[in-house]
């Protein structure tokens, strides 16, 4: 089945709509070579007609109608006189309709179609390293301060970090349509409110300096980075990380000290400032749009209100399975991969449907493909780290849906869904039946979530 057609000179529908008109092809050969001229009235001339079949077969064998053999005749140069006096046809529809009937119809298969959302994989492989590498700093600090007892400083600064960066993220984004220096300048400003909201909203439970300033810090860095990351300067940020990648991985065999412990990860933290800086200097200083209409703030709000719920989710299940927690951290590549083939797999689908029925189950059979996958990449996480895999793969499940129909414009129904979840969670965790409630929210959230993304992405429309 195939999507609208966008009728424009040299786009996909041409091999539809366009006459199949013959390649270009050299002079005819000299009146010499050419059959003799026939005398008025002697009828047409079946050797000659059955010549110029044969010459013309793979170009006439495609054509649906005489019409289409007359185009190409006069493409050829015949004129008038030469299809009476050496074909004996009294006009070129008549010549027309004997070629067309000599030649059988064959119709040469159209050559494929390039896959528009080939994913790059070593770039999404990254994005999800790069997600977790900054739980190395709490690895190396740990020692200089009790960091379990200011947690919920961290948490909290997280949790705000999260929600504003997938709001930013997506109103970034649509400003990249305007231009790099709009993005830029969204980008400057949003991260830096939203660092200093993140901040001050972990003041409230923080019981130190100590605990504001590693806030602080956090914020800044998950700032820092979500402009690199919006920004495809993926490479950057792992470079600006480097410090505290070699402190991290010389643990085992050398103890660097406090002054290290805390140097590397800062060193790290003031890196991924500077290479934000200057990307963003970069950008902000490329030539303005002319008419950039700015888009509503209300439409980031839902992506804001998913980063959210998405935040205390993943926070309740790290409460619980931690280790489980950085697994689902690091998919977040592979998800992105996945989304990316969603995408491919479902335009292939639509090529391939000749009914909207014959649509929606393909797509159902490619988000069933994509979704086992990504459960089967973590299952063997929650495998080795022992712990309950039902609570972990429900979550992914709800998270990977929820992105996949943000990726389509489909932003207040995850939503919706997911701050339900999350605040049942939160509110019905210390009562009794305690640990079901988070894997049951998932379940229910799972479900939903699938029904959604079958309905609205079974159409072709979205696809289109």
């Amino acid at each position: 089945m195939s999507g609208p057609l966008s009728l424009e000179p040299g786009g996909v529908e041409a091999d539809t709509l366009a006459l199949r008109l013959a390649a270009p092809r050299p002079r005819r050969a000299p009146d010499d070579a050419m059959p003799a001229k026939r005398l008025p009235g002697r009828g047409p001339d079946e050797e000659a007609v059955s010549t110029l079949a044969a010459g013309l077969a793979d170009s006439i064998a495609p054509a649906v109608h005489p019409y289409e053999v007359a185009a190409l005749l006069e493409a050829e140069g015949l004129s008038a006189s030469v299809i009476k006096e050496r074909y004996g046809h009294p006009n070129l529809f008549s010549l027309a309709t004997a070629l067309y009937e000599r030649v059988p119809r064959a119709f040469p298969e159209p050559p494929p179609a390039t896959d528009l959302w080939r994913p790059d994989t070593l770039r999404c492989l990254l994005r999800g390293v790069l997600f977790a590498l900054p739980a190395l700093a709490y690895l190396l600090t740990a020692p200089l301060w009790p960091l379990v007892r200011h947690a919920p400083v961290l948490i909290v600064a997280g949790i705000a970090s999260w929600a504003w960066g997938q709001a930013l993220g997506h109103r970034a984004h649509l400003r990249l349509a305007a231009g790099r220096r709009e993005a830029s300048g969204t980008l400057l400003s949003g991260s830096l409110l939203g660092a200093a909201i993140a901040t001050s909203l972990a003041v409230l439970p923080a019981d130190s300096a100590m605990a504001v300033g590693a806030a602080a810090a956090q914020s800044l860095y998950l700032a820092a980075a979500s402009v690199l990351l919006v920004l495809a300067r993926e490479l950057l940020l792992l470079a600006a990380l480097s410090p505290l990648i070699a402190g991290a991985l010389a643990l085992p065999w050398w103890e660097p000290g406090p002054e290290l412990r805390a140097g590397l990860p800062l060193l790290a933290l003031l890196a991924t400032l500077l290479a934000a800086a200057l990307v963003l200097r970069a950008g902000c200083s490329g030539p303005a749009a002319s008419d950039a209409a700015r888009p509503r703030l209300l439409a980031s709000l839902p992506y804001g209100l998913f980063g959210l719920a998405a935040a205390v989710l993943v926070m309740l299940e790290g409460r619980r399975q931690p280790y489980m927690v950085i697994a689902l951290t690091l998919s977040m590549g592979p998800a992105e991969w996945l989304l990316y083939r969603y995408r491919g797999w479902s335009v292939a689908a639509l090529r391939a449907s000749a009914t909207p029925v014959g649509f929606m189950l393909r797509s159902a059979a490619v988000l069933g493909l994509c979704l086992s996958a990504y459960l089967l990449l973590l299952l063997p996480a929650a495998l080795l780290t022992g712990s309950d895999a039902a609570t972990p793969l429900l979550l992914a499940i709800v998270l990977w849906t929820a992105l996949l129909l943000q990726a389509f414009g489909v932003a207040w129904p995850p939503a919706v869904l997911c701050l339900a979840a999350a605040a049942a969670a939160v509110t019905l965790t210390d009562l009794p039946p305690g640990p079901a409630v988070l894997p049951a929210a998932c379940a229910v959230v799972a479900v939903c979530l699938t029904a959604c993304a079958i309905h609205r992405l079974g159409r072709p429309s979205p696809h289109a």
